[in-house]
């Protein structure tokens, strides 16, 4: 995150009547304490709600130093004080975090407004509860004086902020004072969106497209599933919205193991845009399929749904643990192998498909957090990387059979320009051009080479948080 210089200024403003704001809140839980966060003042308890929002900002200061959150909520150091709290406020503890990210440009220059030099090293922790604050007062539907109180009180409470108190205070409540006016002169596309992946967007896409799927990154995505029969029927059952691709969408409230169908293994939960590239094997009944950089197992469920004989390799054997626990639940079988993807021996197969690792760019929506861990000199590596692995797959598919590559990445360089690059190579392959019937009648999303290139400003709807796929790119190639 590009952090922006800091300039503390008079406390006058406007009022603050008719922001937008999310429909997240909830009661605050008591977590545990029981792992580090920043050095306590003051070791009296704290009244419900400080330890919550205490985790948010150390939460925020870690991903700030390169983790992402999910690993942090699933198994980091972080993960015994958001697993005690209760359900509901896990969900507020995830749209606080989230928020701070989606909005981590347009609070960043907020609070620097308020400033007249930038917060110095020293500060600490102070820019984590700053934003976890600011989060809340200009853009969350939560009690703004609960939200700044408890900054006010976190700022106090550790030797590396106490002495910022003072200006944690003043800071939120001129915001809290001044947030119509802050947010009508904001560029939320631009302030949110790092400028180099901005301007690498506007060139591929054009300004315009650029700026929509900035702003689908703003808004939380929806629940997508992916069923193994009967999508009309689990459509009902779940009170879903089936879409033209065959997925169904929803916006779950509660954990995702309780919905109906769950625990019977009916459906596993797979974005919209990721539950294309198998579509593209076309009908796999009793073909031998390699899904290469298989794990968590998405794609894999629905080969093996399909009928298929699939192999999943993947140089995880953790990742891969999870994967056959999904098929174990799902009641779905795949030889699983843990091996390197780029020197694996298997083979020939009538088809592979190969999703490789790439920036994950066309997922931010879903992992806001990607914004402030990428850089551009990320896309190089990994299209060297992808390229590697994309000349190795060739060579495991038989003679007249089929290669299907894709990756969740917006950037053309992990994109279209691998497919060119391995035709123009020699490779023995030919571009198999995607058809609009294949794709659920999405033309818009077919390349003028005959590629599949999914946007997350694609499938508008009337309600944003039912909008939107991830960024993929899917090609399909014939072994000659």
């Amino acid at each position: 995150m590009n952090d922006a210089k800091a300039r503390p200024s008079s406390s006058k403003g406007t009022g603050g009547a008719g922001r937008p704001k999310n429909k997240h809140g909830g009661a605050a839980g008591g977590a545990r304490k029981d792992q580090a966060g920043p050095r306590e003042a003051d070791r009296t308890p704290l009244p419900p709600g400080h330890d919550l929002r205490a985790l948010c900002a150390d939460l925020l200061s870690l991903v700030r130093k390169g983790e992402l959150l999910d690993g942090l909520l699933e198994a980091g150091p972080l993960s015994q004080r958001f697993n005690a709290l209760e359900i509901k406020d896990r969900a507020l503890v995830r749209a606080i975090i989230g928020t701070a990210l989606r909005r981590h440009g347009q609070i960043a220059e907020a609070i620097a407004a308020c400033l007249d030099r930038p917060l110095p090293q020293k500060a600490g922790a102070l820019q984590s509860i700053l934003a976890i604050g600011a989060a809340q007062v200009l853009f969350m539907d939560v009690a703004d004086h609960a939200a700044i109180d408890i900054a006010v009180e976190l700022a106090g409470r550790s030797r590396d902020t106490a002495k910022w108190k003072g200006l944690t205070n003043a800071i939120l409540r001129r915001l809290q004072r001044e947030r119509d006016a802050i947010l009508a002169r904001q560029d939320e596309a631009r302030l949110n969106t790092p400028g180099w992946l901005f301007e690498a967007w506007a060139k591929a896409y054009g300004t315009d497209t650029a700026r929509a799927i900035a702003a689908m990154h703003l808004v939380e995505p929806s629940l997508d599933i992916s069923v193994k029969s009967d999508p009309e029927g689990w459509q009902e059952k779940l009170g879903g919205k089936l879409l033209p691709t065959g997925s169904i969408r929803l916006v779950a409230a509660g954990g995702v193991d309780q919905l109906p169908g769950y625990a019977e293994g009916a459906w596993w939960v797979q974005d919209a845009a990721a539950a294309l590239p198998p579509l593209l094997l076309g009908d796999v009944a009793g073909k031998t399929v390699a899904d290469l950089c298989a794990a968590p197992g998405g794609k894999t469920a629905l080969l093996a749904a399909r009928g298929a004989h699939v192999t999943a390799v993947d140089l995880s054997a953790r990742r891969l643990k999870r994967l056959s626990a999904n098929l174990d639940r799902l009641g779905l079988s795949a030889d699983v192998v843990t091996a390197d993807v780029a020197t694996y021996a298997g083979g020939p197969f009538d088809a592979v498909l190969l999703d490789a690792p790439c920036s994950a760019t066309g997922t931010i929506r879903r992992h806001p957090d990607l914004v402030l861990l990428k850089e551009p000199s990320d896309i190089e590596i990994l299209a060297a990387t992808q390229a590697r692995l994309l000349h190795h797959a060739v060579d495991l598919v038989r003679p007249g059979g089929l290669l299907v590559y894709c990756t969740c990445s917006l950037q053309p360089e992990e994109g279209a320009a691998q497919i060119d690059a391995l035709i123009a190579s020699g490779a023995p392959v030919e571009r198999v051009p995607v058809r609009p019937e294949e794709i659920g009648g999405l033309a818009g999303a077919i390349t003028p080479a005959g590629d599949l290139r999914t946007l997350p400003s694609m499938l508008p709807d009337a309600d944003p948080h039912l909008a939107g796929l991830d960024g993929f790119f899917v090609a399909r190639l014939r072994r000659r």
